[in-house]
């Protein structure tokens, strides 16, 4: 009876002669001693032991069985998963002028029609909620929050049809929170709104100069506002976009967030991400992010997540990674109709997926859905973290999906700190005393 081969061992630093055990594909830690691993090696477990790590899946009677099983794993999810969730962009308008705007290339203030909202409505109630599964939708943009009225024609049919069938109806936001004030999130509440995702580039001089109104104006201050307005009301997920250059002085928006009252306790998880080429363009001597694997980046995720958890905030937990491109009942809706898999891949209209009116089309093959079902990924301990990586990043190093986006290095740079501070310990806490 062997490790399970998607297990991690490290060594743990505040205790002499334990070690941790952290497995990929349940996310379970444990701290054991080091003589268990000589157990282990001589196979002189008792019952006990074996049965709690079995449990924990750090052990497997059969690693061909466990290889098995997950390699098939996004099909067992596929098949037993009750909900269905779709990213909805209302409108491309936006009343932000970030220079960096991902979508800029084919951004030109289209918005979804009273037609397409009306067929978006019908294909959930008949594909989904008639099916028997639970309906959340991501309201996404340019800026949703400026097609307010398109929004509430959607939620409001489909909460009224989730309570007739016995499911449920919710939704979020992706919203730049310059319009996210306490009278609109009152109004969207009784129709399902559950939490807001907003983004917040660093404090002050850095975000209004990477995020400002159409205007010229920095919209930092209105954002903050609007924040300590309405967070009592519902669930606020803070996030920004980073480069190489700055990404040290997004501490200091935290900061400003406590001091402005915002109590982390009730606020969503933190992610900062680094900002990634435009649609459809790669420029090697940007700022911009196109390699997980870039040794600035690796620090600067770990950098970020040490200073938002010691200052109280919460952060994404490691869990396994499953990208939406790979879930059945995920769709990105376009405010034409038009269906994609990834709201990435919006700027190619090659990887259009279908519409509403005509259903969804094959997308195996565009897609690469088994890229990662080679000996290499499967073998790898990283896998459930992973499962290939990001198809965008491919696309835009390449031009092509054509293969897997490798995490190796990365996480070998980074899981034994990551899991560390999921464990409470800060690098602080490493450091010998002066």
């Amino acid at each position: 009876m062997p490790f399970s081969r998607y297990v991690i061992t490290f060594p743990d630093p505040q205790r002499p002669g334990f070690v941790i055990l952290y497995s990929t594909r349940k996310g379970s830690v444990v701290r054991v001693p080091e003589q268990l691993l000589t157990s282990i090696a001589n196979n002189t477990l008792s019952p006990e032991e074996r049965a709690t790590l079995q449990q924990l899946q750090l052990w497997t009677d059969d690693l061909e069985a466990e290889r098995s099983k997950m390699a098939a794993i996004i099909d067992h999810t596929n098949a037993h998963t009750p909900l269905f969730s779709a990213t909805v962009v209302l409108t491309l308008a936006c009343n932000l002028a970030c220079p960096y705007c991902f979508e800029e290339p084919f951004r030109d203030g289209q918005e979804m029609s009273e037609e397409t909202g009306r067929i978006l409505v019908d294909y959930l109630i008949r594909e989904q909620l008639d099916q028997g599964r639970n309906v959340e939708l991501r309201f996404y943009g340019g800026e949703p929050l400026m097609a307010t009225t398109r929004l509430k024609g959607i939620a409001t049919p489909l909460l009224a049809a989730a309570a007739n069938r016995g499911r449920t109806f919710s939704f979020s936001l992706v919203t730049n929170a310059t319009l996210l004030t306490r009278a609109v999130v009152e109004e969207l509440l009784p129709l399902g709104l559950k939490s807001a995702v907003i983004t917040l580039d660093g404090p002050p001089e850095t975000h209004d100069r990477q995020r400002p109104f159409v205007s010229g104006k920095g919209s930092f201050k209105t954002i903050i506002d609007n924040l300590t307005a309405v967070y009592d009301l519902v669930t606020i997920k803070p996030g920004g976009n980073f480069t190489r250059d700055n990404y040290r002085r997004f501490p200091e928006m935290l900061d400003l967030l406590l001091e402005a009252g915002l109590d982390p306790a009730q606020l969503g998880p933190v992610q900062f991400s680094p900002i990634h080429p435009k649609s459809g363009l790669f420029d090697p001597h940007a700022a911009a992010c196109v390699l997980a694997n870039e040794p600035w980046l690796i620090e600067a995720n770990l950098f970020l997540r040490e200073e938002i958890l010691r200052r109280g905030f919460t952060v994404e937990k490691l869990q396994m990674g499953i990208c939406m491109i790979d879930l059945e009942q995920t769709l990105v809706v376009n405010y034409d109709g038009s269906l994609y898999k990834c709201p990435s891949l919006m700027g190619w209209p090659e990887f259009c997926v279908g519409t509403l009116a005509d259903g969804l089309g094959d997308y195996h093959a565009s897609h690469r859905l088994d890229i990662w079902k080679n000996d290499e990924c499967l073998d790898c301990a990283y896998l459930p973290l992973c499962f290939g990586g990001c198809r965008l990043l491919t696309l835009q190093k390449n031009g092509a999906i054509d293969t897997v986006d490798c995490h190796r290095a990365m996480l070998d740079a980074s899981l034994e700190r990551l899991v560390l501070q999921d464990l409470g310990v800060r690098m602080s806490d490493l450091q010998p005393a002066c």
